[in-house]
């Protein structure tokens, strides 16, 4: 079994995403988890909207701060944005860090339906890069 962290900097949007999307397509060959240098007090409910839009569980999904897993260990690390990159450069328990640039779909400003797809744009990135990442063989 693989641990794989995905760090950001609210833990609202993006690393919720890749900890549910990975949970959802990865099975029981990841352990995964997400977390927040300065987490939000709450997912980010366009996250929610389109995770369930594509049937994944969003049940247990809530905003961790990174602090709570330093000492744990981790087969990978991903930061899905350049302020956790910034912020975490290394962490301890990591065997291996990357870093996906993932423009954040919670700073656009817009309609409701034009959120909505800027949301779904960014978790159809993160499914992309999961499937290149962890599931292709």
């Amino acid at each position: 079994m693989q641990r794989v962290l995905f760090l950001c900097t609210g833990n609202s949007a993006r690393s919720q995403m890749g900890e549910a999307l990975l949970r959802h397509l990865g099975g029981e060959e990841f352990i995964v988890y997400s977390a927040g240098t300065k987490p939000q007090s709450e997912v980010n409910p366009f996250a929610l909207e389109v995770l369930k839009e594509r049937g994944v569980p969003t049940d247990g999904l809530y905003p961790k701060l990174v602090g709570q897993f330093v000492k744990d260990e981790f087969d990978l690390v991903v930061t899905v944005c350049d302020g956790a990159r910034q912020t975490c450069p290394f962490f301890p328990g990591a065997k291996q860090m990357e870093h996906w640039s993932l423009e954040d779909p919670a700073a656009f400003q817009g309609t409701h339906d034009e959120i909505l797809f800027t949301f779904r744009e960014t978790r159809d990135e993160i499914e992309r890069r999961i499937r290149e990442r962890f599931l292709s063989s």
